[in-house]
């Protein structure tokens, strides 16, 4: 914990300097996500203080959903102009007819556009209270430890790195930083909508919380990480079990059953994750494992999912991609 007040002591520059020198090669070109908010902003500034080799680029996503939209597109093209940093502005179409409410819809959109950068990492402007809204919300939904391990603050999408320099800040550093050193920006009027699930666990559960726990923030934080320390040990031990269990990219059902319920369950999901695939909610993962424990040699379980199918026979337990 001493470790931990040591590192918020020092100030916001310091700290984002000491992640890009642990997390970075000199040469990685950076792209920023640029929403115009008051994050994104002192994110962006901070690195273009930065002493650097790569290149350091933008990307501004343009959902269209507010009418200031255009707007704020145009702030972010002025600031980049200033600060000399290209810029991309990338139009997308929320679809609303998802069934991902809003929220949802449009950061698979926001990622969809993210997917197009020509950079080796995008970073993120994520801070500590949204990461303590993240691990809330996900504990609302019945989420296990992945889920309440929150946002990580670096993994790899596709064919860029993610990273988060800004976890570890509250958004009061992030606004003196922002007042220290004039900078300007934009507010998304939707931020203040209630009826946005993150809305009201920001400006409801957690401005309540905090009045009788004022560390509220900072201890939902610290329990992400904690979460995310003990899904590490999990990984670990499913890949300990994978390598008992596999045969080429299958799974030995004898093998599979001598492990116990939450060890086989721990490893269903820890190799859905391994191939990319969605992990389906907890009831669904236990009736599988479930039926692979109980079926006769004559019958053959299987658990269709959006990516493909896990199906058990002739011994084996088949991930069969959805083509």
């Amino acid at each position: 914990m001493a470790a931990s007040r040591n590192k918020r002591n020092i100030d916001l520059p310091a700290r984002v300097s000491q992640q890009l020198a642990a997390r970075l090669a000199g040469s990685e070109s950076l792209c920023v996500g640029l929403s115009g908010g008051c994050d994104s902003v002192v994110l962006l500034h901070l690195l273009s203080r930065q002493p650097r080799q790569g290149r350091l680029s933008a990307i501004h996503v343009h959902h269209g959903l507010s009418p200031n939209a255009d707007a704020w597109a145009d702030f972010c093209a002025g600031l980049c102009a200033q600060l000399g940093i290209p810029l991309q502005i990338r139009p997308v179409q929320v679809d609303r007819t998802a069934g991902l409410g809003l929220e949802a819809a449009a950061r698979q959109a926001r990622y969809q556009a993210f997917s197009a950068i020509e950079a080796d990492c995008l970073l993120l402007a994520h801070h500590r209270g949204d990461q303590a809204e993240t691990l809330l919300f996900n504990l609302l939904r019945g989420t296990g430890i992945v889920g309440a391990a929150g946002m990580q603050g670096e993994r790899q999408v596709g064919s860029y790195r993610l990273l988060r320099p800004l976890l570890g800040a509250s958004r009061a550093e992030i606004e003196r930083y922002a007042l220290a050193h004039g900078l300007s920006w934009v507010d998304d009027e939707s931020n203040r909508d209630l009826s946005l699930s993150r809305n009201y666990l920001r400006h409801e559960v957690l401005t309540v919380a905090s009045r009788h726990f004022p560390a509220a923030e900072s201890a939902l934080a610290q329990a992400a990480e904690n979460f995310a320390e003990a899904g590490v040990l999990l990984d670990e031990l499913a890949a300990a079990d994978w390598l008992a269990v596999a045969e080429q990219e299958d799974a030995r059902l004898d093998a599979l059953r001598l492990l116990s319920g939450a060890r086989l369950k721990n490893l269903l999901r820890y190799r859905l994750r391994c191939l990319g695939w969605r992990v389906p909610v907890a009831a669904r993962i236990d009736e599988f494992a479930r039926q692979l424990c109980s079926a006769g040699p004559d019958r053959h379980p299987e658990l269709r999912l959006p990516d493909g199918v896990m199906r058990a026979g002739r011994g084996r337990l088949c991930w069969l991609a959805e083509k």
